[in-house]
């Protein structure tokens, strides 16, 4: 009598999809990693990278505020803006939030509080750095890439002074403007803008710009983005808050840039409303700088104390699941024998 042997009741192991090459699928990583870190950003999170870079460029701006500028002849041999802390925050965190704070930290801290505010011209700034931190930052998708981080600095420069160029050239076109001519040189006012734009790329883009960002964001890359909770940026994977490859975005850009050219003529015409430059610098001295930095650690102190109690806040809302061990180290219920 033979006896036979009842079938395995186990369902069959799934095959891993594999490639053509043999070499396992891998997705984006998506999530929680670790319990704790995240890719996708929460909104304190936004909130924190938005306050680093808008307090971290006007600090900066402040002190070039200070610094005397140099000219030889018509041409202005100085630094326009530090590009290597508005380019660290979007390669390290998010293009978006970053270019979103950026220009704001120059209008408050270097602008509205040291008394040279233009009103609703300052927008046209706003918009133009704001595409320029975007799109630089969004071409560094590798933060450890020295030749990412050096075209990253370049084409912020560009962008941006391309953009008011375009508005220099338009004002003296139209005829609101005066143009800056230069006795025997023909020409002069698109030579002089050409002139700014190398001496821009050369002082702010390189000088203050590639070369320290090749160095500070590589240093940085996964030393920071721990402390605000966040996994560091793997090269391959989607960066949170960048700006789309699609048609739609470039069309967003440009009616961007049409809108800055809008509010430039509005100076131009004096149409400027909310302008206010009562100058605190000349009038009081140096010293006044002390005032847009005090208030800088302010914000940074408040936005710091919010962000750790909404880090608090989320750690102990986190849902416990009854099914998971308690110790790592020990099997589940269902994965022990049975007698």
């Amino acid at each position: 009598m033979s006896v036979q042997t009842p079938a395995s009741t186990q369902p069959p192991t799934p095959q891993t999809p594999r490639s053509s090459d043999g070499d396992q699928r891998r997705g984006t990583l998506r999530g929680t990693v670790d319990g704790l870190r995240r890719m996708d950003l929460t909104t304190s999170q936004k909130l924190m990278i938005f306050v680093l870079s808008m307090s971290l460029f006007g600090l900066s701006n402040i002190i070039l505020e200070i610094i005397p500028d140099p000219s030889i002849g018509p041409v202005d041999i100085s630094v326009s803006y530090m590009v290597f802390v508005p380019l660290a925050m979007a390669a390290l965190f998010s293009p978006f939030w970053a270019a979103l704070g950026a220009p704001l930290g120059e209008i408050v801290f270097t602008d509205l509080l040291m008394g040279d505010f233009s009103g609703l011209a300052e927008v046209e700034g706003y918009l133009q750095m704001f595409l320029a931190v975007y799109i630089a930052g969004s071409l560094i998708r590798n933060p450890r890439s020295r030749p990412q981080i050096f075209i990253g600095a370049i084409v912020l420069v560009l962008v941006d002074k391309i953009l008011s160029a375009v508005v220099d050239l338009a004002k003296v076109w139209i005829g609101v403007e005066d143009a800056e001519f230069v006795e025997g040189l023909p020409e002069s006012v698109l030579t002089l803008e050409v002139i700014g734009l190398g001496v821009d790329v050369l002082m702010s883009g390189i000088l203050l710009g590639a070369i320290p960002a090749m160095w500070l964001i590589p240093a940085l890359h996964g030393k920071i983005e721990p402390l605000m909770g966040m996994r560091p940026r793997v090269p391959g994977e989607p960066i949170p808050g960048r700006a789309p490859r699609t048609p739609l975005f470039v069309g967003f850009a440009l009616l961007l840039a049409v809108a800055s050219f809008g509010f430039a003529f509005l100076e131009a015409f004096d149409l400027n409303a909310g302008e206010w430059e009562p100058d605190f610098l000349d009038q009081l001295g140096s010293w006044f700088v002390v005032v847009p930095v005090v208030a800088i650690a302010v914000v940074m102190l408040v936005a710091i104390i919010l962000f750790r109690l909404s880090r608090t806040a989320a750690d102990t809302e986190l849902p416990t699941d009854p099914e998971l061990p308690t110790d790592p180290g020990l099997p589940a219920e269902s994965d022990q024998p049975q007698r």
